[in-house]
């Protein structure tokens, strides 16, 4: 039992909410490190990050196959939007990307994903695949507006 509780606690602080890392790209190891956030769940939603040489290391490592330093650099040369920010009750928000998007809530019952997404700068839904980055897109908005999602 107490063996049971422990790892149930690990899985509930592994929750975006809680993350001490988030993701911004598919692949193993894309993440980030949460610096700070404030607002969350608010209209006035913000996760600020740093894109660190662990945060590089774990996707050389994980993706790669390989850590040299080379890879290492490449990394951490990214493009990346180091704050994530959000109106939880619009559901507006941006990505590491620095894409607009828009939570709409639950999908309609059938639907291919739980919820819908729309990239508002290409107005397109994202459709749950890995190429439209609906996952780590999903994980970002959760960490934000961890309310909205459940």
């Amino acid at each position: 039992m107490r063996y049971f509780l422990l790892l149930l606690s690990a899985l509930i602080l592994a929750s975006p909410a809680d993350a001490r890392t988030l993701y911004y790209g598919g692949r193993a190891g894309m993440e980030v490190t949460i610096v700070k956030k404030s607002g969350i769940g608010t209209s006035h939603a913000s996760v600020l990050t740093k894109h660190t040489r662990q945060n590089a290391i774990g996707f050389c490592r994980d993706y790669v196959g390989k850590v040299t330093e080379d890879c290492i650099a490449k990394e951490l040369k990214t493009p990346l939007h180091l704050e994530i920010i959000a109106d939880c009750k619009s559901g507006k928000f941006t990505t590491f990307y620095g894409a607009n998007m828009l939570f709409q809530g639950r999908s309609p019952a059938g639907g291919a994903t739980d919820y819908l997404i729309t990239d508002t700068d290409e107005n397109v839904v994202l459709d749950g695949s890995g190429a439209s980055g609906y996952d780590y897109t999903l994980d970002q908005f959760k960490a934000l507006c961890p309310n909205r999602v459940k």
